[in-house]
């Protein structure tokens, strides 16, 4: 006997709605319908399933019986499903920002395997648990400390080195390097630095550690505008590259040493997830991941029980 998966969906409408009427608008059906779906069904299984009255609608002894099966029947039925429309489509990847070490990370594995990719550039609006839970992305790049909700893994991905930006009128402006100890005393200006976001919990880390200032006063009008500002400045610096800021003759970029502040990436998706694509992706950020060579390199303590050899 073959069993209509159809009809054992329309069986556990009934039952949750109590009403054929109810289920009927739940399945996208007419009353007719299900009322024949139901009695096919009895008909296959040889027993009645439900008991009606005025009150509404039960099952029967046997009905009851039948139920868990039933559950599980369309359980499994939605999961085959389900894996096989998530094969089909390209693996969801968010990298936070398209200006970032993580991007390069996401091009390096396309690069070399093959899969499909879909980028999802957040920027942290939105809590990236809930997104990696519910299936939105399949894997996200990001910095985190502490627990993570049940279900969430993560591994180390990357040490992004972090330099600083002055304007050509910065006493700083023609050494190629500085040592963090010099910044301390010094603002900058980072208007972009949520208060909430992963970042600039980061660099109050970094703050408090070696007295740089940061100052995350006024609206955020582009980056443009931050290079403006920069480089008519004589005093403010920003944290940051020329990836990640427009190239501007006015600014110049000098390299952090003595330590070097170092952003954490880590790699996190939910364990549930059965995109095929997702293992590679884990196994190739697992073999690039390089720890710190020396003790060079500055990162949150926070941080460092994440991220071996700190």
């Amino acid at each position: 006997m073959d069993l209509d998966l159809g009809a054992v969906r329309t069986f556990l409408a009934v039952v949750d709605d109590a009403h054929f009427t109810d289920a009927a608008a739940r399945v996208g059906m007419s009353q007719q319908a299900v009322s024949k779906r139901i009695a096919r069904l009895e008909s296959d299984l040889g027993v009645s399933l439900l008991i009606r009255s005025r009150a509404g609608v039960r099952p029967t002894k046997d009905g009851e019986a039948f139920l868990p099966h039933a559950r599980a029947l369309i359980s499994l039925a939605d999961q085959a499903a389900a894996m096989l429309r998530t094969r089909r489509r390209p693996l969801r990847v968010d990298i936070l920002g398209r200006d970032s070490a993580s991007t390069d990370m996401v091009r390096a594995f396309y690069e070399t395997a093959d899969v499909d990719v879909e980028i999802v550039v957040s920027r942290g609006v939105g809590s990236r648990e809930s997104v990696l839970t519910d299936g939105s992305v399949d894997a996200a790049f990001g910095r985190t400390t502490g627990s993570l909700p049940p279900g969430i893994e993560r591994v180390p991905a990357c040490l992004e080195p972090i330099s600083i930006l002055v304007g050509r009128r910065h006493r700083l402006a023609r050494r190629r390097r500085v040592p963090m100890a010099e910044l301390s005393g010094l603002t900058a200006w980072m208007p972009g630095n949520a208060g909430d976001s992963e970042w600039a919990e980061y660099y109050r880390f970094l703050s408090a550690e070696f007295g740089v200032r940061i100052d995350s006063s006024g609206p955020f009008f582009g980056r443009d505008h931050i290079m403006e500002k920069i480089a008519a400045s004589p005093d403010l610096i920003t944290f940051g590259n020329k990836r990640q800021y427009p190239v501007s003759p006015g600014v110049a970029e000098i390299a952090v040493t003595d330590p070097t502040p170092v952003y954490p990436w880590s790699l996190m998706w939910h364990e549930a997830n059965r995109h095929p694509s997702l293992p590679p992706l884990i196994a190739h950020v697992k073999d690039h991941y390089r720890p710190p060579a020396t003790r060079s390199q500055w990162l949150p303590a926070a941080d460092h029980p994440f991220f071996p050899a700190f």
